[in-house]
């Protein structure tokens, strides 16, 4: 019997979240367009298709093996993603955008916690230290507004929860999966969701606010325009980033990951402010910082993270084929 081998490359995982955050700092400033026209749920329906379509035929090409190896495990991490992403998505409907931001990017803390708790891994101080600098950074640059907290404050940090849960089921019981089955799993789900959405709203349709204010609501529209092309754009580049970033969790422990994902805030801002000319106020620009910071800490001498197996017979350079 061949000897397992190691996926161990937290240097690699780095560079992909870096591409991956670069990436949907872009495209994600342009969903603002989307939704002047268009519906939440059918914008999250079709940019699935087209992702699944590229993914299948990518697949069928390279001849990857897109069923699971083991269907529980990814089952599982294909809720948690999506119901996390579910979440997310509503709240942006029922409370100030960055609060939701806000709660989501409590991801890394709860992946810290629930890798000590649950798991009984090491963390040492100076990476508490960094989790708690990106934590407070993310704060300040978006500058969650302070309200009376209840229970509908708390449901955004639920997002938060449900995503490092799923950020250590990629590492932890998804190590022998291929990033495209991965993929599958998190975007054929997406699907279902979308569909349900644009269900919903047919049988029981609601008053829709005109513009951006009513992406949330709104069913069924024609997709053409700015619309159609922006469901394009999100399901190539959503299809890159979420595999880049997917395959990272695969070569690097989920806290090293989870806090390099706070770069998502540096490149937002950036290309926000390059395209529309936002640019972050004092505060905004010390988070930024914060946030830069903390993952420079995390990225530099990083303890070495657990090993994880890869499939029998298929080597680490096999088994990154998968990251676009």
């Amino acid at each position: 019997m061949n000897s397992p081998n190691m996926n161990n490359r937290p240097a690699t995982a780095a560079l992909f979240v870096l591409g991956a955050m670069a990436l949907f700092g872009l495209i994600d400033n342009f969903v603002r367009l989307a939704a002047e026209t268009g519906g939440l749920w059918q914008f999250h329906f079709l940019r699935s298709v087209i992702a699944l379509f590229i993914l299948m035929g990518f697949a069928y090409w390279r001849g990857i093996r897109i069923a699971p190896r083991n269907w529980k495990p990814v089952a599982l991490r294909s809720v948690l993603a999506t119901v996390a992403m579910v979440i997310y998505f509503g709240c942006l409907g029922l409370m100030p955008i960055a609060q939701v931001v806000a709660g989501l990017f409590t991801a890394p803390v709860f992946v810290v916690i629930f890798s000590v708790i649950f798991f009984k891994e090491r963390v040492g101080p100076r990476r508490v230290l960094a989790v708690v600098i990106g934590f407070a950074g993310a704060l300040l640059a978006l500058q969650p507004d302070a309200g009376e907290v209840g229970l509908i404050n708390a449901i955004p940090v639920v997002a938060g929860a449900g995503y490092a849960l799923s950020n250590i089921a990629t590492r932890r019981w998804c190590g022998d999966e291929s990033t495209p089955t991965l993929l599958g799993g998190f975007f054929g789900l997406m699907m279902v969701w979308g569909l349900i959405g644009v269900v919903v709203l047919s049988v029981w349709p609601v008053a829709v606010p005109e513009g951006a204010d009513g992406f949330i609501l709104r069913g069924w529209v024609r997709p053409e325009g700015v619309f159609l092309a922006m469901i394009i754009i999100q399901g190539i580049g959503s299809l890159i980033g979420v595999g880049l970033t997917i395959r990272a969790y695969q070569l690097a422990e989920a806290a090293f990951v989870a806090v390099l994902e706070n770069l998502l805030l540096v490149f937002a801002t950036v290309w926000a402010a390059l395209l529309w000319g936002e640019w972050p106020d004092l505060w905004s620009g010390i988070g930024l910082v914060m946030i830069l910071i903390a993952g420079v800490v995390i990225a530099i001498r990083s303890p070495e993270p657990p090993s994880i197996r890869l499939p029998a017979g298929e080597s680490n350079s096999g088994a990154s084929r998968g990251a676009t």
